[in-house]
């Protein structure tokens, strides 16, 4: 499926020429393996996918041991994978680079080698979990990922034309007509449902099955509660009582999030770290209350009163 920051790696790679590493960060089935797969396929002569959920330790031992001797290193890498490398034309892919931070600390010394590119991709959790003893390199660029926005909905779901539609209207304050508006409208309740991730997307165009992309999300969800209490430490039960609740306070339209739903008499100061960690995760958006909403909105806004929203 086609997704903007394709773009993005695409001026990383004219601009830079091998001076950085690029990571590709955010939550998990956001679609960042697949888009650095597409991205290495099409825009380099070969590419080696390095994935860390699975590699054999003797790839990793690689990075352990042969830095120092980048020749051999290349040698040997191209042997494991089968795959010939050719100078400036062929990308390296560490794919949940934070499963083996080493890797990450290594692009310092294999950057300055300068002979391939190279990209990152890790799920936010753990990446800045996973940093302990190691450097980590200033030769790195770093880009965040999200689900599908309402206009990569409608690429995959075939239409390419409404969306230039809606901007110009919208730019030039035309309306749009009745019969088009209904459409439009209809696609976007359908992108409300279904939601930007991939594989709920997916599961959507394939079938137009909403029951099947609820169980798509529901697994998603899963994940997520996993992952919490996998790295939540010791605000595990915060985290996701406030994780739990999110719906229901959506539901019932409140004007912000009410602390007071998850415990009698709670106080923010209690409950900022589970819901900062939730955002830093990028599972939730919070959106903040603003005082005065013109330029600065950052410098106006109450971090104590805010919205949950789930990634979706």
């Amino acid at each position: 499926m086609k997704r903007k920051i394709y773009e993005r790696l695409l001026a990383w790679k004219q601009t830079e020429h091998g001076q950085s590493c690029i990571l590709v960060q955010g939550a998990r089935r956001v679609g960042k393996s697949y888009i650095v797969e597409e991205f290495a396929k099409h825009e380099y002569k070969s590419y080696i996918l390095i994935d860390f959920n699975k590699t054999s330790q003797e790839t990793k031992d690689l990075f352990l041991h042969d830095l120092e001797d980048l020749d051999t290193f290349f040698l040997k890498l191209k042997a494991a994978y089968n795959v010939p490398l050719y100078e400036r034309e062929s990308v390296i892919i560490l794919d949940e680079v934070q499963l083996f931070p080493r890797a990450r600390s290594a692009m310092k010394y294999l950057v300055a080698d300068g002979r391939y590119d190279y990209i990152e991709t890790g799920s936010l959790i753990s990446i800045k979990e996973n940093i302990q003893d190691i450097l980590i390199p200033s030769e790195e660029d770093q880009i965040d990922m999200y689900p599908m926005d309402f206009e990569e909905f409608l690429w995959a779901m075939g239409n390419d034309t409404m969306y230039p539609l809606i901007r110009a209207c919208f730019e030039k304050r035309q309306p749009m007509g009745q019969s088009l508006h209904r459409k439009a409208m209809d696609l976007f309740r359908q992108y409300m449902i279904v939601g930007g991730m991939p594989q709920a997307v997916e599961r959507f165009v394939e079938t137009r099955d909403f029951a099947a992309v609820d169980r798509v999300k529901r697994r998603i969800l899963n994940l997520y509660r996993d992952d919490i209490h996998k790295h939540g430490s010791r605000n595990q039960l915060k985290i996701e009582a406030i994780f739990d609740e999110i719906p229901s306070q959506l539901k019932n339209q409140n004007r912000h999030f009410k602390l007071s739903a998850l415990e009698e008499h709670a106080r923010f100061s209690a409950y900022a770290e589970p819901l900062f960690w939730l955002a830093d995760a990028m599972i939730v958006n919070n959106c903040y209350n603003t005082t005065d909403p013109s330029i600065g909105l950052k410098m106006n806004q109450d971090r104590t009163i805010l919205k949950c929203y789930i990634l979706s």
